[in-house]
């Protein structure tokens, strides 16, 4: 049986391996997983997904080989909205509750709803054996029952609900979904490059066991320097105008790359890089980092996200005088080009969906000016980013 579910991951998308579906065996052989479906399914995607962004699809898989409500509510069978919109609610007495009976057990309500699937075209209420709202049937929402499945209510009442419908744990994972503190984190792990710094503090116990061996038992503890994060990252936020709009983005990325880097240093800019770059906002015009400084400060050995909508006018990144807020010397091409140079291992994220990218001008100058290494601000965009953040650095001006 297992074999057949092995086979039908990696036709869901996973890449699933032998010697993860072994591992999976010898899991249950040791009885890790209990008799429970939850204890195998928790044993099941621990062993079998090596990508927390896959357990959205890992979920789907599962329920429909194992016959859970996801296969009910496959592609194809969809439950009107209507069936469920909410016109009154059921209150009942404790007496009135307790005369109402359990279909009596998983399979027997999995069995009588998609009986019901089949048979319903209409909408009901107050029924006691339809899908609908205010009723007594075990499918519906804003009713009762001492066994149900709850479909279309946005939180529970009476917390007897043995399924819920629409719910799936790690939905908020997958690659197209809404971003998310939690997806950049994951996304920037992709980056993490460990070394030992610091101080010898952190018990090492294999070579405390090593050494105790070979002074015949007696005990010798080791010790080494904890493993950091030594990969060091540089962020550039556009801020102000049109990136209004995408603070809340920005702040969840901002977040993310705080909590997984030692090595982290941040900046601001004003629609495109120029002479100046600051990390206050509220002192810009006081204290302000000139470009070329910061280029000699941090090393090559640095990664650098641009983060920006690249939004304004074609004369702000093509000519001298182009900014709005000042007389800028030199072109904002030129000084982006001395960025790329100072750090060839960078990247543009642009929160503006990258299907309007081919309507601004402006950003397919910024594009072109990255080596067409701009990725949109979400989860996917932002692996692919982390990608060719990763890959061995080229000379700017040639395809990267």
């Amino acid at each position: 049986m297992l074999i057949d579910f092995f086979y039908a991951l990696r036709d869901g998308g996973l890449k699933t391996s032998i010697t993860e579906y072994l591992a999976l065996l010898e899991g249950l052989e040791a009885h890790v997983a209990g008799l429970s479906i939850d204890s195998f399914y928790v044993l099941a995607r621990t062993c079998l997904v090596k990508d927390e962004t896959h357990f959205d699809r890992f979920d789907r898989v599962f329920a429909a080989y194992f016959k859970g409500i996801e296969q009910v509510g496959a592609e194809g069978v969809a439950i009107p909205d209507e069936w469920l919109e909410k016109l009154a609610e059921l209150d009942l007495s404790e007496d009135q509750k307790a005369q109402i009976e359990a279909l009596g057990g998983w399979d027997k309500l999995m069995e009588t709803l998609e009986k019901r699937l089949a048979e319903q075209d209409e909408r009901h209420e107050g029924s006691n054996k339809w899908i609908g709202t205010a009723g007594r049937s075990p499918f519906g929402a804003y009713g009762y029952n001492p066994e149900g499945i709850r479909i279309g209510q946005d939180t529970g009442r009476h917390r007897r609900a043995v399924k819920v419908w629409e719910q799936r744990e790690y939905a908020d994972l997958a690659d197209d979904r809404e971003l998310g503190t939690r997806n950049i984190q994951i996304a920037l792990r992709r980056l993490r490059r460990f070394a030992r710094e610091g101080a010898a503090e952190e018990l090492d116990l294999d070579d405390t066991i090593a050494s105790t061996a070979r002074r015949g038992g007696q005990l010798d503890l080791v010790y080494h320097a904890s493993r950091r994060n030594a990969l060091k990252l540089l962020i550039l936020f556009d801020v102000g105008g049109s990136m209004d709009d995408h603070v809340a983005a920005c702040e969840q990325l901002f977040t993310a790359a705080r909590s997984e880097f030692q090595h982290l240093r941040y900046y601001y800019f004003h629609n495109f890089i120029y002479e100046a770059v600051w990390d206050d906002n509220k002192r810009r015009r006081q204290e302000s980092l000139p470009t070329t400084e910061l280029c000699r400060t941090f090393g090559s050995d640095y990664r650098v996200l641009f983060v920006g909508d690249a939004t304004m006018s074609p004369y702000e990144i093509a000519y001298p005088g182009g900014s709005v807020e000042h007389w800028n010397n030199e072109a904002g091409a030129t000084w982006l080009t001395r960025m790329r140079e100072a750090f060839p291992r960078s990247v543009w994220l642009n929160p503006v969906p990258d299907e309007r990218w081919d309507f601004t001008p402006s950003i397919e100058m910024t594009r072109r000016l990255m080596d067409d290494r701009m990725y949109p601000l979400t989860p996917a965009g932002l692996t692919e980013a982390i990608s060719a953040l990763s890959r061995p650095a080229l000379p700017s001006g040639v395809g990267q």
